[in-house]
């Protein structure tokens, strides 16, 4: 089967600032709230100290008032993936280099909001932070790539999480679109493809939204927020930089009825509702007709703003994005969590060393599940397989991640040529190994390249080629014409 894709797909890679960047305490960079960490049963650390944009310091005590769960800021001399991380910070030369090489025509990165606005309340944005990612972006526009950013990958700066609850608070919708400002006034002549949060129908609690409760309450309100302040990023972003394309990527695994049973079909739509739940709003610029009774039926309050569903109607996404890493199955006896994540196995299909089943079919299900839904382009910008690779005679002979990327491919092809869904790009998770978010460790490896790293930040973290670089060459040189021979 020819296996070419259609002319101009977008191949590229994916990666976040909190994984990937480093550069920690490094050109007036803020505290985040992924530089916090919850181990359990305590907080490393009791204080932190801010420095507030009027000059005075402020205080926050991480146990006063705290529920269980509490998290805690690590020592910025101890690792931690938003600490040191792979050190693009310092490295991204090299690495956009190496990306070029492999054929990429796009690159996913996100920005770190508190390079930008280090306590999110500053009046004017911090040079320095500007100044990297626009050299980031000056760098990926001279070797021929399309620069894809997340505005907001999975986190609020600290002072705003400690100060006012995160996205609990309208004062963070008016602190994030003073971010998304300054980046289109800096990089708009720059930039085409936009995305204003990640994988949002997964987020939650303090590292990611910033609120001290997971409550179903707080989150819907906050997410609410979520929803509002995109919309009003979307207008921004159409106002000041015509033709631009802007989406928000959903985590899209396969859900798929355990059985037959009638009970096991009706408890797969109700869980895929609660998943669809967010993208309906923003694709759809409505909630969806299901949210009300379901507000009711949970005892949620969801406050609104007078022009609030105005401008959900009027300021929709222009196109989905996606991660897809896996399939799950969903029964009548299924624990379902409060934001319809469903993590059942699947009997008929093998697992990685994390228990993430592998289904490439299930990214064509997906890919046409979204667009019989929404009918507007999408792009895969999250997909790959973590395995712990060996490394002998400074490379990897990672087959196994051929095997998997070579398996989706087509899938995403046969999803475009032969059902006809408007897939417009991939950007591969991660091209060069970074450290895990779902675990925290460096041997869940993903990348083309391998960095000389370990879980605890030992290495070089200098960078070496594995099998699949060549591979992936000449699947990205070939427009995926290579497929066909294998």
């Amino acid at each position: 089967m020819n296996y070419e894709f259609p002319k101009g797909f977008l191949w590229g890679g994916a990666t976040a600032d909190s994984q990937y960047e480093g550069g920690f305490n490094e050109g007036g960079r803020g505290l985040a709230s992924t530089d916090f960490v919850t181990d359990g049963s305590h907080t490393r650390a009791r204080q932190v100290t801010y420095k507030l944009p009027d000059g005075t310091t402020s205080s926050c005590d991480f146990k006063k008032g705290m529920p269980e769960g509490a998290v805690g800021y690590l020592d910025p001399n101890e690792y931690y993936p938003s600490h040191q991380a792979v050190d693009f910070y310092h490295r991204y030369k090299e690495d956009i280099a190496l990306m070029a090489e492999m054929g990429f025509n796009i690159y996913r990165f996100s920005i770190c909001w508190t390079r930008i606005f280090p306590t999110g309340l500053e009046d004017e944005p911090n040079e320095a932070g500007l100044k990297f990612y626009e050299d980031v972006v000056d760098e990926l526009l001279s070797h021929g790539m399309e620069p894809l950013i997340t505005i907001c990958h999975d986190q609020v700066p600290a002072y705003l999480a400690d100060h006012y609850d995160g996205w609990s608070s309208r004062v963070t919708i008016e602190a994030y679109l003073k971010l998304a400002k300054a980046l289109f006034e800096r990089l708009g002549k720059k930039v085409k493809y936009w995305l204003t949060f990640n994988e949002l129908n997964v987020l939650r609690g303090y590292a990611q939204m910033g609120t001290h409760s997971i409550e179903p309450q707080v989150h819907y309100q906050a997410m609410h927020h979520v929803f509002v302040a995109s919309a009003y990023a979307v207008k921004m972003a159409h106002e000041m930089m015509p033709g631009c394309m802007v989406g928000t990527m959903y985590a899209s695994s396969a859900l798929y009825p355990l059985t037959c049973k009638p009970e096991d079909m009706m408890a797969q739509m109700r869980t895929r509702r609660l998943t669809h739940y967010y993208s309906d709003v923003m694709m759809n610029g409505c909630y969806p007709y299901f949210a009300r009774m379901m507000w009711k039926v949970n005892g949620f309050t969801i406050q609104m703003e007078d022009d609030d569903e105005a401008m959900l109607a009027a300021y929709p996404l222009d196109f989905i994005s996606i991660s897809y890493y896996r399939s799950t199955t969903v029964n009548k006896d299924s624990i379902i969590s409060p934001i319809g994540l469903c993590m059942d196995t699947n009997p008929y299909l093998k697992a990685t060393p994390w228990g993430w089943p592998l289904d490439p079919l299930g990214l064509r299900y997906i890919l046409n599940e979204l667009y019989d839904r929404y009918n507007k382009p999408i792009m895969v910008v999250e997909n790959g397989l973590g395995e712990i690779d060996e490394f002998v005679n400074n490379t990897v002979e990672d087959d196994y991640r051929i095997n998997y990327l070579s398996d989706h491919f087509k899938a995403m092809h046969d999803a475009i040529v032969l059902d006809g869904v408007n897939c417009i790009g991939y950007t591969m998770w991660a091209p060069i190994d970074l450290v895990s978010m779902s675990t925290g460790e460096m041997k869940k490896r993903y990348g083309f390249v391998y960095v000389d790293m370990d879980d605890k930040g030992n290495g070089t973290r200098n960078r070496y080629k594995k099998k699949s670089f060549e591979w992936i060459k000449k699947v990205y040189t070939t427009n995926g014409a290579s497929l066909s021979e294998e």
